[in-house]
C-alpha cells in the first residue's frame, strides 16, 4: 500500500504539543504516527499517540448524530441527520433561554484539544449569546494561584536548560507518564555532567523509580517539606542575601518565620526522616545550577496553591535563578504572545454568571451556591471533556446529566460516560481531520497544523459544530464567518506573527524568552520581586509558606489518604477505549502499602473496597513497598465500566472549591479500606 508522509500536532493535554509525522495510506486512513525532529522533543512522542491510528479507526466510533430513544445514560441511540440534529439543539437553548434567560445554557469543555480554533469555539459560542460562563478549573487553576502568588508572572525556566543544571528536582509530577521528553533532557544531563535527579512523590512513579534519592512524603505536606528545606538553607549559609535583597519581598519575614519549621518540624508532617530532609536540603542549597520542575500533583489538594507557592520559594532564597539552568518551571505558556480575541470572542463583553466546571455535580443537582444565585442550568453543549469520567463527584454529576428536565448534547468521537446521558450526539473529528492552532506549556515552540486526512464519517470539527448552531441561533461574530484555517491565520496576523501558510511550512516557531526573561533578571511580577508573602484575596490562607491544614486527614473512621494520579497508558479519559492501551494498563487497581495491606489482611489480586461518606468503589489490590504508609493511589482515568460496580474513583473525590480560585482535591481523599469477597 502506498504510503505518505504528512505533519501533524499532537493536540493532547500534555505539555509536549509534539511535531508528528504521519503515515497517511492510499485508502484515507493514518498507519503509524511519528514524532518530528522539533527542537525539545527532539522525534520522541509517547506510545499511546505512535498509535494513534487505534483512536481514529476505532470500530466503535461515532460516525453519524444520534438521538437519544432509550433512558438516560443507557446509552440507546438511533441514527439521524446533521439538520435534524443541529435544528433540535438550536431549538431547546432557544426554549430554555426564553423560559429562565440565556444563563441557564451552560456550554461545557475543556482540554480535549489544546488547538485554539477547536478549543475556543465552546466560549465563541456562549459569549456571543450571554450563556452562562466556566471557570476552567479542573486542571491548573490551584497550581496557577500558587505560581503566580510568588513569581507574577507565568513564564520561567526553558526546559532545555536542563542541559545546564547540575540538580533535577521534579516535585510533584511523573513526567515519565506526563512529559517523556523531559526525562530523556534528565538521562542526556546526567550522562554529560553528572546532574543529580531528585523526585518528590507520595508513591514511586516510573520517573521516581530512575531518581538518585526519591522524598515518598504524605499527599498535601509539600509545603512543610519547603519549609524545613529553607530552614537549613537559611541556618546553613546557602541563601543568597545580595540576591534576595535585589529581586525579592520580606526576605528577612521568611527567614524569621522557618526558624521554628526545621527537619524535626517537617518529618512529624511529611513522614520523611530527619536525615532524609537534612540530605536534600544540603544537596539543593550547595548547588546553585537547581532546575526545579514544580508539577501539578501536589497542587491538587486543599491547600495547593500554599504548597505550589512554597515549593516555589527555593529558587528565590538559594538566588539559583540567577545561573544557567537553575530556577524553576511551572508552565512557560506566558511566552506565547497569540492573542485571543476571535479565538474565544474576548471582544464581546460577557456579564454572565461564571460556574465552577468542577462544580458541575453540585450545578446540575439545584446546588444555589453553586449556581451563584442564578437559574437552573436545563440546556448544555459538551465539547471536548467527559465529565461523567473526570469531574468530582461522580454520583452526583450521573445524577444531574440523568435529570429529564435538562437537555444534553455532546460532541464526541466515541461513545464516553457522558455521551451515554446525551439526547443528541454528534460526531466529532480528531485532531488529524481538523486544522488548528497549538501553543505549549512545557515548550515555546509555535505550530499549526492542517488536515492530514478527510473526516471520518459525518464527523465535523468543533468550530463547524459552534458557527452552525450561531447560524440557528441569529448570533453573529467575525469568528463564525471564518473557515478553521482563515481562523488560525486571523489569529496569528492579529498577534503579529507570521501568517497560518508561513507558520505551516515553517512547521514550528521558537517563541523562547531571553535568559534574562525567563530567569526573571528584568523583574518578577509584583512590581519587580518576587513575593514570599503572598496576597492570596482570602484571609483565610496564610500569607508566608507554612504547612496549612485543610486538608481532608486520615481520621479513625477514614484512616487511608487516596491519590488519583494519571496512568501512563491513558491521558484523563482518551485512550480508555483504545485495545492497547486498556491491555498494558490491566485493570483498576489500587495500591497499598505493604505493612498496610498485611495489617488488612488483602493479597495481591483480592478485591477490596474503598470508601467515605461520599460512596464507595471496589478494585483490586497491588501491595507495594513504593508509597508511604497510610497512603493509597488509584490510577487512572479508568472507564467507569471497568471498575467492578460500574463507578468510578472520581465517586470519592470532594467537589468544594479550592481556594483560592477553585479547583477539585483530587489527590486529597480520606477514605476507609474493606475486603470484598
Amino acid at each position: 500500500m502506498n504510503i505518505t508522509v504528512a505533519p501533524s500536532v499532537c493536540p493532547h493535554d500534555c505539555p509536549s504539543a509534539c511535531a508528528l509525522d504521519v503515515e497517511r495510506r492510499a485508502d484515507g486512513g493514518i498507519g503509524r504516527l511519528r514524532g518530528a525532529a522539533m527542537p525539545y522533543t527532539e522525534g520522541v512522542i509517547c506510545a499511546k499517540v505512535a498509535r494513534y491510528a487505534e483512536r481514529v479507526h476505532h470500530p466503535d466510533r461515532i460516525l453519524t448524530p444520534l438521538k437519544r430513544t432509550g433512558a438516560k445514560g443507557a446509552g440507546v441511540f438511533a441514527p439521524i441527520g446533521w439538520d435534524e440534529a443541529l435544528d433540535t439543539i438550536a431549538e431547546n437553548f432557544r426554549a430554555a433561554a426564553d423560559r429562565l434567560g440565556a444563563e441557564t445554557v451552560w456550554p461545557y469543555f475543556y482540554a480535549g484539544t489544546m488547538g485554539l480554533v477547536q478549543r475556543g469555539a465552546t466560549n465563541r459560542l456562549r459569549r456571543v449569546l450571554g450563556y452562562s460562563e466556566q471557570a476552567k478549573t479542573i486542571c491548573a487553576t490551584i497550581a496557577g494561584a500558587g505560581w503566580m502568588a510568588g513569581v507574577g508572572k507565568k513564564r520561567g525556566l526553558d526546559p532545555r536548560e536542563i542541559a545546564d543544571a547540575d540538580l533535577v528536582v521534579v516535585w510533584g509530577g511523573n513526567p515519565a507518564a506526563t512529559q517523556v521528553q523531559l526525562m530523556g533532557l534528565v538521562a542526556k544531563a546526567r550522562k554529560a555532567r553528572g546532574t543529580k535527579f531528585v523526585v518528590v512523590d507520595p508513591y514511586r512513579t516510573p520517573t521516581a523509580e530512575k531518581a538518585d534519592l526519591h522524598l515518598m512524603l504524605k499527599p498535601g505536606t509539600d509545603a512543610a517539606l519547603a519549609c524545613a528545606v529553607m530552614h537549613v538553607l537559611f541556618r546553613d549559609g546557602h541563601a543568597d542575601r545580595d540576591y534576595m535583597a535585589r529581586y525579592t519581598q520580606d526576605a528577612e519575614g521568611i527567614e524569621a518565620h522557618v526558624v521554628s519549621r526545621g527537619p524535626e518540624w517537617a518529618a512529624t508532617v511529611t513522614g520523611l526522616s530527619v536525615a532524609e530532609i537534612e540530605e536534600f536540603a544540603a544537596l539543593y542549597g550547595r548547588t546553585k545550577r537547581s532546575f526545579l520542575r514544580i508539577g501539578y500533583g501536589m497542587s491538587r489538594s486543599r491547600n495547593g496553591a500554599v504548597n505550589v507557592h512554597a515549593v516555589s520559594c527555593l529558587p528565590a532564597v538559594t538566588g539559583a535563578w540567577a545561573h544557567p539552568g537553575g530556577g524553576a518551571t511551572y508552565s512557560v505558556s506566558g511566552a506565547f504572545a497569540v492573542s485571543m480575541d476571535l479565538a474565544e470572542a474576548l471582544d464581546v463583553p460577557s456579564a454572565a454568571r461564571v460556574l465552577d466546571m468542577c462544580q458541575i455535580g453540585p450545578i446540575l443537582t439545584g446546588d444555589a451556591a453553586a449556581l451563584k444565585g442564578g437559574p437552573p442550568v436545563t440546556a448544555m453543549l459538551v465539547q471536548s471533556t467527559n465529565p461523567a469520567s473526570v469531574a468530582p463527584e461522580t454520583e452526583l454529576v450521573w445524577r444531574g446529566l440523568s435529570r429529564e428536565d435538562m437537555f444534553l448534547a455532546v460532541h464526541e468521537q466515541a461513545m464516553t460516560a457522558t455521551a451515554r446521558f446525551a439526547d443528541i450526539v454528534l460526531p466529532a473529528t480528531t485532531f488529524l481531520e481538523h486544522a488548528d492552532l497549538y501553543t505549549s506549556y512545557g515548550h515555546t515552540l509555535l505550530q499549526a497544523a492542517k488536515p492530514v486526512i478527510a473526516p471520518v464519517g459525518e464527523a465535523r470539527s468543533n468550530h463547524w459544530v459552534v458557527a452552525e448552531l450561531a447560524r440557528r441561533l441569529g448570533a453573529e461574530h467575525a469568528s463564525f464567518g471564518l473557515d478553521e484555517w482563515q481562523m488560525v491565520d486571523s489569529i496569528l496576523t492579529a498577534s503579529g506573527l507570521p501568517g497560518a501558510d508561513e507558520l505551516h511550512a515553517m512547521r514550528w516557531l521558537d517563541c523562547a524568552l531571553s535568559f534574562e526573561q525567563s530567569h526573571f533578571l528584568d523583574g518578577f511580577g509584583h512590581g519587580g520581586r518576587f513575593r514570599f508573602a503572598a496576597v492570596w484575596g482570602c484571609d483565610d490562607m496564610p500569607s508566608l509558606p507554612d504547612y496549612w491544614e485543610v486538608i481532608e486527614a486520615a481520621t479513625e473512621e477514614t484512616p487511608f489518604r487516596l491519590i488519583t494520579p494519571p496512568s501512563r497508558h491513558f491521558l484523563n479519559s482518551t485512550f480508555g477505549d483504545t485495545p492497547t492501551s486498556r491491555a498494558q494498563a490491566g485493570r483498576p487497581t489500587v495500591l497499598v502499602h505493604d505493612e498496610d495491606a498485611a495489617k488488612l489482611g488483602i493479597v495481591e489480586g483480592s478485591k477490596v473496597r474503598l470508601g467515605n461518606r461520599r460512596g464507595s468503589v471496589v478494585v483490586h489490590v497491588r501491595p507495594t513497598d513504593g508509597i508511604a504508609r497510610g497512603v493509597v493511589a488509584v490510577e487512572g482515568i479508568w472507564p467507569n465500566e471497568d471498575f467492578v460496580e460500574g463507578i468510578g474513583i472520581n465517586r470519592l473525590v470532594g467537589s468544594s472549591p479550592v481556594l483560592p480560585m477553585g479547583g477539585a482535591a483530587f489527590h486529597d481523599v480520606a477514605v476507609w479500606i474493606r475486603g470484598e469477597a
